[in-house]
């Protein structure tokens, strides 16, 4: 038997585990082992270098060459480093590698995501590196920038949700946009489709002011909690599916801490399919999205759908402003807010 062992750092977030092989077929079972806790006092670069000198020295005992990657991807970071060893054997794996993985994935999620605060989950989703893609994009346009804002400073970064601790109702959308909340580092400010928003918001007496220009404007939301099931400005504005799922996590912990949370309004397709996923909906035949549509959960909370206020929608009248206005008139009355 022979093996190989691949290094899981706290920073990165696709990590290729790397069997030697000579022969054509062999099975790779996988075994997760946390590192010791002490690791936790050491800085990430020390961690790293330490293992990787690890790393070099098993590797080194090996005299085949790197034939197989077999990637990994993670939804969040590992607080600490994860240690994948990957055994070569004759013999089949009783769990396929893809349910390993998945195995493994959870694991690491479930480990990560205790933040207590939705203070401390907002200092977590802004350092988060985990999709490539989305990392390379948004910091793309943050160094390019538009014409129109090429003397300001982009946010570049993830984009925390944003709101009332106390919310009963969440706003949940697609994701950042590339020039609005990529810029400005606040969900749904610093574009039209944030203009149309918050107007609505104040309207229905949610948020304080009727403009969202950026993160010091001054603008509070009373009742009402806004966020994505993407964090990262995405190419196209398309996140790929395993990107999404990645990144519901966060979305998925920012419910548990919003304890009064009753309405979710998904803005678009796209949020009520994240919503199904986050909330572990397992109506049959699958609730399909549509303007106004509602679905009462298991636990009494509601899904209420509307469309996205994209100047797509906006300005082909497909979403108006009466139209938003009901939707949020009803999430109030659901979310037992007096009526305006």
């Amino acid at each position: 038997m022979t093996s190989a062992v691949a290094l899981l750092p706290a920073t990165p977030y696709l990590v290729t585990v790397v069997e030697k092989l000579s022969t054509v077929l062999i099975w790779l079972p996988m075994i997760v082992v946390q590192l010791p806790i002490e690791f936790r006092c050491l800085t990430r670069l020390v961690a790293r270098m330490l293992l990787q000198i690890a790393l070099e020295l098993l590797l080194d005992a090996s005299l085949e060459k790197f034939e197989i990657t077999v990637p990994i991807a993670f939804a969040a970071p590992p607080p600490v480093g994860v240690v994948v060893f990957a055994f070569v054997s004759e013999q089949p794996p009783r769990v396929s590698a893809s349910r390993a993985a998945g195995s493994i994935e959870r694991a690491c999620t479930q480990e990560s995501l205790r933040e207590s605060t939705l203070a401390s989950l907002t200092d977590r989703v802004v350092e988060c590196r985990a999709c490539p893609r989305l990392v390379a994009w948004r910091e793309r346009v943050a160094r390019e920038r538009r014409a129109a804002y090429a003397g300001e400073s982009y946010w570049g970064r993830p984009v925390p949700g944003f709101g009332d601790p106390g919310a009963r109702i969440m706003l949940l959308g697609l994701a950042p946009a590339a020039h609005g909340a990529n810029r400005t580092g606040r969900m749904f400010t610093g574009d039209r489709s944030g203009e149309f928003l918050y107007a609505a918001l104040w309207r229905a007496g949610l948020a304080s002011q009727p403009t969202s220009v950026g993160r010091d404007d001054g603008l509070e939301l009373r009742g009402c909690y806004v966020t994505a099931a993407v964090r990262c400005a995405p190419p196209a504005n398309r996140p790929l599916p395993a990107e999404r799922d990645r990144c519901l996590p966060f979305a998925r912990r920012e419910i548990e801490l919003l304890e009064e949370l009753r309405v979710i309004v998904c803005l678009g397709a796209f949020a009520w399919d994240a919503a199904l996923v986050l909330l572990e909906a397992r109506h049959r035949p699958r609730p399909r999205f549509g303007h106004g549509a509602e679905l009462v959960l298991a636990d009494d909370r509601v899904l209420l759908g509307s469309y996205h206020p994209s100047q797509q929608n906006t300005f082909t009248g497909r979403l108006t402003a009466p139209m938003l206005d009901a939707v949020l008139a009803r999430a109030r009355a659901l979310a037992g807010l007096p009526a305006r």
